[in-house]
């Protein structure tokens, strides 16, 4: 990252923690220093921080206690412990409570320059690894037709480029893919591929997903948060439905596009990415922009790469490759089924042909799925598509019980279900209210029969 990092250094000896903080800021750290352990965790609870520094011993609470303290805070913060007692007992002891490493007294100025760099490259890849396990780019874009092996030339022709790619299609046509396939076919294959839908996030919450915040930017905002654009500094950002972002948060788009820098919310520091974007709509931009609803200058930075994905219905050479490709292992399409699907309008298109190919996967007796089957989850009529359940039998459980028992459990899941009220009570079970208030006194003993001499 550009930014620079931001270190918490803790020392109570001063010539060691005032040469440990000239030699971090002439490596490009942002330096706060502490003098002993409590000042430290203080000012773990106040303020974010991208690395720690301490010092083993030290009085009030040590470099452990420290330690402990920020990985309570943010596990994946790492932690440098320095100390003068740098046994091998000490170093075992705080890697297993997750120190990154532990640096022993005098630090030599190289050997806080090779920690910084391995330091930077680890949450790099701690990054890039937490983004790729959500987000991990998809399969080959199925290109069985035509026009679609034309978009597929398009993409590998401008993949290495730089270029801002903006993908157009009506929803569900595959936009992701296409800017996966972009991603993989790029230079930056091996960095981050981020995504995010902008018509999912509230505007409220819109700038921040976007750009990070800084700790206390608004309510909730507890510590330093990185935004999409920091986290796929080096590869690959993927704006859905870029189409419906204010007029505000489309000026702020536009500036990274053209300066690549930006601040977080609450922040003043200017940071600067060079991320790749891939921004896909299903509306017309250029009739947004003659309605005054989209910025002309953000479409030109956008458009420099277009690319349209045409609707299902008008590429049916994709159908069954792609029915197939969506089916779980072992099933199998006969051809009157790979007939049906092939003559289906697709409204929905490769989203709805996954929906019900993995439906009609679930629901064959069989490994083989006929015709028949797809065609009932293709026709228009709900009933027709209703997956018929047996029907419990609601007499079932009351098989076996005395009539009187099964009268009174009735009487009394009545009474409560009108609140007790004993005229609403009798009215539903269609009797008095004098019948009602027999029934609900309790059942006396039967009197013994009269002895007659």
């Amino acid at each position: 990252m550009s930014a620079r990092q931001v270190v918490l250094l803790a020392d109570d000896e001063p010539l060691s923690r005032e040469f440990l903080q000239e030699a971090l800021q002439q490596l490009g750290c942002d330096v706060l220093a502490v003098s002993h352990g409590r000042a430290a965790i203080e000012a773990l609870s106040h303020r974010s921080f991208d690395l720690v520094v301490t010092d083993l011993r030290m009085p009030h609470a040590d470099g452990m206690a420290v330690l402990a303290a920020s990985k309570a805070d943010d596990p994946d913060r790492p932690v440098v412990l320095v100390t003068a007692h740098g046994t091998m007992h000490v170093g075992v002891a705080a890697m297993r409570q997750g120190a990154a490493d532990v640096l022993e007294k005098p630090v030599a100025i190289d050997t806080l320059e090779l920690v910084l760099e391995r330091l930077r490259e680890r949450g790099r890849i701690l990054r890039e690894n937490a983004i790729l396990r959500a987000q991990q780019a998809g399969g080959e874009l199925v290109s069985g037709s035509p026009v679609m092996q034309a978009v597929v030339a398009m993409v590998q022709r401008v993949a290495k480029s730089k270029a801002t790619v903006l993908v157009r299609g009506e929803s569900g046509t595959g936009k992701e893919r296409v800017a996966e396939l972009v991603h993989r076919s790029s230079d930056r294959a091996d960095r981050p591929f981020v995504k995010l839908n902008c018509a999912a996030i509230p505007e409220a919450l819109l700038e921040s997903e976007l750009f990070g915040h800084e700790a206390g930017a608004f309510t909730g905002a507890t510590r330093r948060r990185e935004g999409r654009f920091e986290m796929a500094d080096g590869g690959t950002l993927f704006l859905d439905e870029v189409g419906e972002m204010s007029p505000a948060m489309q000026a702020k788009l536009l500036r990274v596009l053209q300066e690549g820098e930006f601040e977080r919310v609450g922040g003043k520091q200017t940071l600067k990415v060079d991320v790749r974007v891939v921004a896909a709509t299903n509306r017309d931009l250029a009739a947004e922009v003659e309605a005054g609803r989209f910025r002309g200058d953000l479409l030109y930075r956008l458009d420099v790469v277009p690319i349209v994905l045409p609707p299902l219905r008008e590429r049916p050479e994709d159908i069954a490759p792609l029915a197939r490709a969506f089916l779980r292992p072992g099933k199998t399409l006969t051809a009157d089924a790979e007939r049906a699907l092939a003559a289906w309008s697709w409204p929905g298109n490769v989203r709805e042909l996954q929906n019900v190919v993995q439906r009609v996967g679930l629901l064959a007796d069989g490994d083989t799925i006929d015709a028949d089957l797809v065609e009932r989850w293709l026709s228009p009529e709900p009933r027709e598509r209703t997956v018929v359940l047996p029907r419990a039998d609601p007499f079932e459980a009351l098989v076996g019980r005395k009539l009187a028992d099964v009268e009174q459990a009735l009487v009394q899941r009545t009474l409560e279900r009108c609140d007790g009220n004993r005229t609403r009570t009798a009215a539903m079970l269609g009797i008095g209210v004098r019948t009602l208030f027999n029934k609900l006194q309790p059942q006396s003993a039967p009197a013994a029969p009269a002895l007659h001499s």
